[in-house]
């Protein structure tokens, strides 16, 4: 089996490198923005045309959601357009999809765990480029999984782990807002579940919810990070309530993962013990 992955160089893509490595009976093609860049048309006919994957994850996103509200042309570019060239290819050549998206995709106003039949209504623009992306990759492809999923981190790349952390080194003060409730999802466990996915080879097809389980808030997060790596003495971390933003943040955004546990018979770990686990991993 042939696998492509574009965004390679991402935190998902990062950790399905890792993961790869353990994984069997796989081919992967490993693609970066520079080797292979999905907002032109032609590059992805000639790639599809060459190397003809069986399963393609697509992890390529615009991701910077304040950046995204001065530059809305660009995060449409890759989260929409550059989807729905991908999206027709895959189906052209009988290639699986697996697309990455958003808790963002929801305004924040419900007040239980959002559900895949819930209707979306988003309110920043990279919220609105993932929406018209999933609906590209709907509109054009039978064989998909989207994949929603939310507050991603790793010990990769730019996220808010790695930020705290960073911080923590610096003895910087933290003012972390308790406004918005979601769930950390560690980008190793959704490799994983992708994988596993891939492996089965399963045409349960549709749209699905992935986070860890739990819900906190990020001063939440925030303070667990510190807490177990016992850091929490050396740094000043205070809640605060708001924190001023250009994107507008769903205030709560957490995922029902009940379709996908259900389906895929899938034990999602619990954000505490799934961060607990990475910073023991790292030590």
């Amino acid at each position: 089996m042939k696998v492509l992955v574009t965004g390679a160089n991402g935190q998902l893509g990062k950790c399905l490198q890792k993961q790869s490595k353990t994984t069997t009976g796989i081919e992967f093609l490993f693609e970066t923005s520079q080797t292979l860049d999905i907002t032109s048309e032609e590059a992805l006919k000639t790639y599809f045309k060459e190397h003809q994957p069986d399963f393609c994850v697509n992890c390529a996103a615009y991701t910077n959601v304040e950046a995204a509200e001065d530059y809305e042309n660009l995060a449409f570019l890759v989260n929409s357009e550059a989807v729905k060239s991908l999206s027709r290819l895959c189906k052209s050549y009988q290639t699986k999809l697996v697309h990455v998206s958003t808790d963002y995709v929801f305004d924040g106003l419900k007040l239980s765990p959002y559900l895949e039949t819930d209707s979306e209504n988003p309110i920043n623009v990279y919220g609105a480029s993932k929406l018209q992306g999933e609906t590209m990759v709907s509109e054009y492809m039978d064989a998909f999984f989207i994949l929603r999923t939310s507050w991603l981190y790793s010990e990769f790349g730019h996220n808010f782990f790695n930020t705290i952390l960073k911080k923590a080194e610096d003895r910087a003060e933290l003012n972390i807002t308790t406004e918005q409730i979601g769930t950390p999802t560690n980008a190793n466990d959704l490799a994983e579940f992708i994988l596993n996915l891939i492996t089965a080879d399963s045409e349960a097809y549709g749209l699905y919810h992935y986070s860890n389980t739990g819900e906190a808030t990020w001063y939440d997060f925030a303070r667990l990070i510190l807490e177990a790596k016992q850091l929490e003495k050396e740094v000043s971390l205070k809640a605060t309530f708001s924190y001023p933003t250009k994107a507008k943040r769903p205030k709560f955004s957490v995922l029902n993962k009940t379709k996908i546990e259900t389906t895929f018979e899938t034990k999602i770990p619990h954000w505490r013990e799934s961060l607990v686990g990475l910073l023991k991993e790292g030590e």
